[in-house]
């Protein structure tokens, strides 16, 4: 299969930032927030409305997510078919699939990943903290992050080619904090450049005109 001309990508900040640059000629972008992730209703109703204002001549909808904590999941669109990578979240889409994705956690399973556009956009337990801190003071603030994060024990920070000194010093900077190792690890473009060229393989989710994404989709593999 191959992505129609008339082709829309709708992707959060952090994938639109890895794709600065190659989105084909004659695909409309959409960027949308980063922290839609952290609530999947909130991220499934913008999604379906977004997929509800595509034109009518809009043959293909691309999606730069995942499943993102079951976000994708009941999303529909009545004129075009759905393209949704085969993945948990977006770091699959970062390493280059889904298999490179489970080779990192075998040999970290406690690791939080950042890439360049994490870093931009605020997704990381140190800002977050920083956030908590405003509202709740520090002392209470990192007791409660702590508890969340208290199973991470690496940070690896995702080279997409797109790295700066700013995005490896601050990475360092959230890894001390939190007492973490660091590894900068290699990205892949590989999913993202199928994602967009319409190589539609067993890594993606494809839904025709007038179904809906089903959790079934993302488990069936091949």
């Amino acid at each position: 299969m191959r992505p129609s001309p008339h082709a829309r990508l709708i992707a959060c900040q952090t994938v639109s930032e890895a794709l600065r640059g190659q989105i084909p000629a004659g695909v409309d972008q959409t960027t949308l927030e980063f922290g839609l992730h952290q609530s999947p209703e909130l991220l499934r109703k913008r999604l379906q409305e977004e997929i509800d204002r595509s034109a009518p001549g809009v043959e293909c909808i691309i999606l730069g997510y995942g499943m993102c904590g079951n976000g994708a999941l009941g999303l529909k669109a009545r004129h075009a078919r759905l393209v949704i990578p085969r993945c948990d979240d977006c770091i699959a889409m970062f390493l280059g699939s889904r298999h490179e994705y489970a080779r990192q956690r075998e040999i970290a399973l406690g690791t939080f990943y950042l890439t360049r556009g994490w870093i931009e956009y605020g997704g990381d337990p140190y800002s977050e903290y920083l956030k908590m801190a405003e509202r709740y003071g520090p002392e209470r603030a990192l007791r409660l992050e702590k508890q969340i994060m208290q199973n991470y024990t690496r940070l690896a920070l995702i080279d997409m080619g797109d790295l700066e000194d700013r995005h490896r010093a601050y990475a360092r900077k959230v890894a001390d904090f939190w007492g973490w190792t660091l590894e900068e690890i290699s990205g892949s473009h590989a999913l993202l450049q199928r994602l967009l060229s319409g190589d539609w393989d067993g890594q993606f989710v494809v839904v025709e005109p007038g179904a809906q994404v089903e959790l079934e989709m993302f488990v069936q593999f091949h």
